[in-house]
């Protein structure tokens, strides 16, 4: 939830603190909001420290402690939507589980769909689509994560890294992409 709209490099050092801070669910469960909002600080989104300290404090009364990993019931949690649910089945339970952050709908739009609007809710979809579609039968942590990764550093939102990526031979924006480039150039 940290990395949510955060970059990474902000995120560790305050990642770390938190762990030390509140290594188990029960640890956050009991823990006053006031020194749960204060350990978050200053990574914005203020909302998100008290939505994990109630989800803490949930999954301790009503699941005995254990973070429920199906994605019903992670989707009930206020906060938690389609690609935290995503994430943590995938990364925490080791689920087939498809994720879309901002880098992934990036290099999923590039790859498949080449030109239009990202925006538009049926395109959207169809990103979901297509994430659940690419996902191997093992190994989807790594998938998922090299999938952020890809977006994160290679098909960044301005000036991709065409000439080095994987998705090259089969990107449907490539073309237009290294046009882009050229004119910039």
């Amino acid at each position: 939830m940290m990395l949510q709209q955060t970059q990474v490099d902000r995120v560790l050092p305050k990642y770390e603190e938190w762990i030390r801070k509140y290594p188990s669910l029960g640890t956050l469960a009991s823990a006053r909001p006031a020194d749960v909002a204060r350990t978050w600080r200053p990574l914005g989104y203020n909302v998100r420290p008290r939505r994990l300290h109630w989800i803490a404090r949930e999954v301790m009364t009503r699941y005995d402690g254990e973070l429920p990993s199906d994605e019903t019931t992670l989707r009930s949690f206020k906060g938690i939507g389609a690609y935290t649910a995503g994430a943590i089945q995938s990364f925490a339970f080791g689920r087939r589980a498809p994720i879309v952050d901002t880098n992934v709908a990036r290099v999923l739009f590039r790859v498949f769909v080449g030109r239009g609007d990202r925006t538009t809710t049926s395109l959207k979809k169809h990103l979901w689509s297509l994430s659940a579609a690419v996902l191997p039968r093992q190994n989807v942590f790594d998938f998922n994560q090299a999938l952020m990764d890809l977006g994160a550093m290679v098909c960044v939102s301005r000036r991709p890294q065409c000439p080095i990526c994987p998705m090259r031979p089969i990107c449907e924006a490539y073309p237009f992409e290294a046009d882009a480039e050229r004119n910039r150039a």
